[in-house]
């Protein structure tokens, strides 16, 4: 396993309910059970806070870990740019995430293709909250 998921999944700044949230969803993996919470509070079209609960394993940890981070104080239409390019990741030959999202190639990397759905799984749970 590699040191660095380790290391960003051993950061839980935001593992914590969000009980002011706006936005919230919850999804579990049907092939692995892995299971991710997900409550944001948006205000004037930007994520100010993010909370995130998680039954799962170190890369899903690791993929919260990363996205919680980087998605406070960020407005809506650059998260779904983000969310959106984290779709199709694994099935284009060489992605990449843009300069504004780079900290997330250290998860997304083609070496981890077997775990995709663990690391698509916050991705995914973020979306649904953002349509509710």
């Amino acid at each position: 396993m590699d040191l660095e998921i380790l290391k960003i999944a051993s950061n839980t700044d935001n593992n914590k309910v969000l009980n002011n949230h706006t936005h919230y969803s919850k999804l579990k993996n049907p092939i692995c059970g892995d299971e991710m919470h997900i409550g944001v509070k948006i205000v004037k079209d930007k994520i100010v806070d993010f909370g995130y609960q998680c039954k799962s394993c170190i890369y899903c940890q690791a993929s919260v870990s990363l996205l919680s981070r980087n998605s406070i104080n960020k407005k809506i239409s650059s998260i779904k740019n983000l969310l959106k390019i984290s779709e199709t990741f694994f099935e284009k030959e060489n992605s990449i995430f843009p300069k504004e999202w780079s900290t997330f190639n250290k998860i997304f990397d083609k070496k981890n293709v077997s775990r995709k759905e663990c690391l698509l799984l916050p991705f995914k749970t973020l979306t649904k909250a953002l349509r509710s």
